[in-house]
């Protein structure tokens, strides 16, 4: 493994170590391109590994019939596991017309030990809450993680799109070691609350969609979209919007002839630049993409270069939400779960209903069938 070209960081403070940039899976199964053969995408994630990428993520509902974790299980058994940061996700338990989450704690082991099977390993070096159940109090969710942790059966904790809220509470219970967010230069929502609060507690940052979905890639996405991609339901890649978002591409190929580099390159170094706490995790299905997008950990920038890109993308500037309306309301800014007590009083509620009623319909059972109810000695 070429360990000297990929530097290694800290992922938030509770020990986990991995390369500087991570490998999304998501895309070898299908999403914004037709699925790879699988024998390619166990191809890409070898040579992945080959240049120093050791940190892979993935998530049971990538594909169809989890078939994204099964391609990186098969993945793995090429590599010394040992020496692989692997992590998955749960959550979403259904995409049809709506998203549906779920994160009770029966749900929570179950998806655990599924996917450990599908994965074929004997444990997950961090396990996500893909997204996050509002039904059902955070506490009662870290509490199940909390337990796979002290079982052995995963390492660390993380969270995706989740309010600040929800993230004190959670980390409350067990630290949480990272979150994972959209975060790019022209998606960068988290700024003002995330990412301070992430700091304070020591939570690392794992940025997917780094290079835009693929638009600061290169001029495929910019001139048409690949057939059967979901990008076409994207608001930012409606017709209209994506016609505006050009000019952001394009005034980030002039940046990137200045530095030498792609465009790719100059977006994912940005990211890098913003500090050791953010991991971005790119994902492609072709080998010279993911070449090109190691690159970036060689390019270097001033502040005042950071500066400089950071004003030429301005954020004002981009047309359409970062997510479409089915995910809005499972967004960070909505992730918020009732209190604990305010569930324990509703359980107890029930019950009480419950059994007040069971009472009832035992006496008007009685006053109906019983002679004997109304007989007194």
């Amino acid at each position: 493994m070429a360990s000297a070209e990929m530097p290694r960081v800290k992922l938030g403070s509770q020990g986990l170590e991995v390369s500087r940039l991570g490998y999304g899976c998501m895309g070898l199964t299908g999403m914004y391109n037709n699925p790879v053969p699988e024998e390619e995408g166990i191809a890409i994630l070898r040579e992945a590994f080959s240049k120093g990428v050791t940190f892979f993520d993935t998530a049971d509902v990538y594909g169809a019939n989890h078939s994204n974790e099964y391609l990186v299980g098969k993945a793995l058994k090429h590599l010394p596991r040992e020496k692989v940061q692997l992590s998955t996700k749960f959550g979403i338990c259904g995409v049809t017309d709506k998203v549906e989450v779920k994160g009770n704690p029966e749900y929570v082991r179950s998806c655990c030990e599924a996917s450990l099977e599908r994965l074929q390993v004997d444990y997950i070096d961090i396990y996500f809450i893909h997204r996050i159940d509002t039904t059902v109090p955070i506490e009662e969710t870290m509490g199940e993680l909390k337990k796979l942790v002290e079982e052995g059966k995963i390492k660390y904790v993380g969270l995706s799109e989740a309010h600040p809220d929800t993230i004190r509470r959670a980390h409350a219970i067990h630290p949480i070691t990272a979150l994972q967010h959209e975060y790019s230069l022209w998606t960068r929502d988290i700024e003002n609350d995330i990412v301070p609060l992430c700091r304070e507690l020591g939570i690392g940052i794992v940025s997917f969609a780094p290079v835009a979905h693929g638009l600061f890639g290169g001029k495929a996405v910019v001139e048409s979209l690949p057939a059967n991609s979901t990008l076409e339901k994207h608001p930012r890649f409606t017709e209209q919007n994506l016609e505006k978002n050009k000019g952001i591409y394009f005034r980030l190929v002039e940046l990137a002839k200045k530095h030498e580099c792609s465009p790719a390159q100059l977006a994912i170094a940005w990211i890098l630049h913003r500090g050791d706490h953010y991991v971005p995790i790119p994902g492609t299905t072709k080998i010279k993409n993911l070449h090109d997008n190691i690159g970036s950990v060689k390019v270097k920038l001033t502040e005042e270069q950071v500066k400089e890109i950071t004003d030429a993308v301005s954020i004002t500037e981009v047309a359409g939400e970062r997510i479409g309306e089915m995910f809005y309301k499972t967004s960070y800014k909505y992730s918020i779960t009732p209190p604990l007590k305010q569930r324990n009083a509703l359980l107890y509620n029930s019950l009480y209903g419950a059994l007040v009623s069971v009472i009832l319909a035992i006496c008007i059972y009685k006053a109906l069938y019983d002679p004997s109810f109304y007989t007194y000695e």
